[in-house]
């Protein structure tokens, strides 16, 4: 069973950071495509980083986090992490992990809240 568990959201001023983590269980992430997603109340989730899996690619990020955003992975700990810089009150939103184990069917984690005070 596919599992993915964030955390290291929380409160954070205008230009600080925040480190999210995904642990993947149930697979070995390394292999697929997985991806930084975020959403607002009443809005659509939004891609917000991926990195490619085995199959090779390049790492993309939306284009209002590109310089200040920067997705990894850490293949022992299964785990894909977002370094989120100069945070805006824009950033505000629940971030999901989420993992492409077939092309366009997504597993998702629960979520973890960011909040940047405006």
């Amino acid at each position: 069973q596919v599992q993915l568990v964030e955390s290291g959201g929380g409160l954070v001023q205008r230009g600080g950071s925040l480190r999210l983590s995904c642990t993947a269980s149930g697979i070995i992430a390394n292999n697929y495509p997985m991806s930084w997603h975020r959403q607002i109340p009443g809005k659509e989730r939004e891609l917000v980083a991926r990195v490619p899996g085995l199959e090779g690619g390049d790492t993309n990020y939306a284009n209002s986090v590109k310089g200040r955003f920067t997705i990894s992975r850490d293949n022992v700990k299964n785990t894909v992490y977002l370094q989120m810089n100069s945070l805006k009150a824009e950033d505000t939103a629940v971030y999901y992990c989420a993992v492409e184990i077939v092309k366009g069917h997504y597993y998702w984690g629960r979520g973890t809240q960011v909040t940047v005070p405006s």
